[in-house]
């Protein structure tokens, strides 16, 4: 019987997991070492039960007296915190995905890789913080990273590992998110509420809102060039407003294969869980002919600044990365608080750039994750002093 964990098993990602978990014939088919959530204890603990996890671990500490009632009675043991999720990550498992939300959840990822295991990234932001240093772990420890977000299972699947220089460009398609048709002097006075909508996925608060501003794309564009080791000029950004085609790998003899799913994450969840085999899996078949059409657009980089950033992050490289990743968290921290407006996002992740560019060793790619960390906290504070230069949001 495999063994699995799930970390960040409450989110948007970590229900689908489960869902599956559960059809495939949950306790039953998989042995479940543990599971994660942020402060949602009761769904913790009814997930737990059901997949009779040998601990949950809920990151609030806080909530651990809470957690304990709801698990009375069964088999699972309880903890709460960083260094409780840090201890589950190194519990050996055959498979473990990673949906943590934000920089919280490299850690876990971390050590995952560093025991040798199979890790299920959904957590782009890992690769974004830290890709080298992800990256030559996994080498170093023999572990296999497979994605999960969608466009990269996509490119996954459609790309040629063995003959990637045979790989003229790789496309990543975007929805647009809650704004893509809105006049642009209207963006200022979007609201949490209005970039909270997603016209296609259903999804966290905050990865809709990113998906809004493209920040969510600008993160995947520097995933694909840490995941795949493609250069600027070889990942490309579509508007596809139907998200049925998820990317797209065109070669040097001009031929293009494209990825085509409903947008359901379950997907690329399922088939990192079974890879490399493929198993039927409760995701509804296209129907091209009652879709009609699929449509496409050029990004506009003025309306998504993002996009322009992230290019300049992967030119950048050294722990522009983890820059770029910590001051976007905090820009929509702050968005979400009400302290700056939609549009003022992009200017405070470029000034945490600008700034982080004149300080020592900033070309250099973090080798420890400590480093990594030193880097994301500067960024924050960047961007606090950013706004609170600029004054109350009126």
């Amino acid at each position: 019987m495999r063994s699995v964990s799930v970390f960040g098993a409450t989110g948007s990602v970590g229900e689908s997991a489960f869902d599956l978990l559960m059809r495939a014939g949950g306790s039953e088919a998989y042995h479940t070492v543990a599971l994660t959530g942020g402060r949602n204890v009761a769904r913790l603990a009814e997930m737990a039960r059901a997949l009779r996890a040998k601990i949950a671990v809920i990151s609030d500490e806080a909530l651990l007296g809470a957690l304990r009632d709801a698990l009375a009675g069964s088999d699972v043991q309880a903890a709460a915190g960083e260094s409780a999720i840090d201890e589950a990550a190194q519990r050996p498992s055959d498979w473990t995905l990673s949906a943590i939300v934000g920089s919280a959840g490299l850690t876990p990822g971390l050590r995952v890789v560093q025991r040798g295991g199979t890790l299920a990234l959904a957590n782009k932001e890992s690769l974004v913080a830290a890709g080298p240093l992800l990256m030559a772990q996994s080498r170093r420890h023999g572990a296999t990273i497979l994605p999960v977000d969608s466009e990269h299972s996509a490119l996954f699947q459609c790309l040629d590992q063995d003959n990637v220089d045979r790989v003229e460009h790789v496309t990543i398609t975007a929805s647009g998110g809650a704004f893509r048709d809105w006049p642009l002097d209207r963006l200022h006075s979007a609201t949490v509420e209005q970039a909270s909508s997603h016209p296609n996925w259903a999804m966290g608060q905050r990865i809709t809102i990113d998906s809004a501003s493209m920040f969510n794309k600008a993160l995947e564009v520097i995933e694909a060039h840490e995941f795949f080791a493609l250069d600027n000029d070889r990942i490309r950004v579509l508007v596809h407003p139907e998200s049925i085609i998820h990317a797209m790998v065109t070669y040097a003899d001009g031929a293009t294969l494209a990825h085509l799913g409903p947008p359901d994450m379950r997907h690329a969840i399922g088939y990192a869980l079974h890879w490399p085999d493929r198993a039927p899996l409760p995701v509804a078949p296209l129907d091209l002919a009652a879709l009609g059409q699929l449509t496409f657009r050029a990004p506009d980089e003025v309306r998504w600044p993002a996009l322009r950033l992230a290019r300049e992050v992967i030119a950048q490289g050294g722990a522009a990365g983890a820059v770029f990743n910590a001051a976007k968290e905090q820009a929509l921290d702050d968005f979400i608080a009400g302290r700056i407006r939609f549009t003022d996002m992009a200017p405070a992740v470029e000034h945490a750039l600008d700034r982080g560019a004149g300080r020592p060793h900033f070309g250099t790619s973090p080798a420890e994750l400590d480093a990594v960390l030193a880097w994301d906290q500067a960024a924050r504070r960047d961007v606090a002093a950013w706004i609170a230069e600029r004054g109350q949001v009126e």
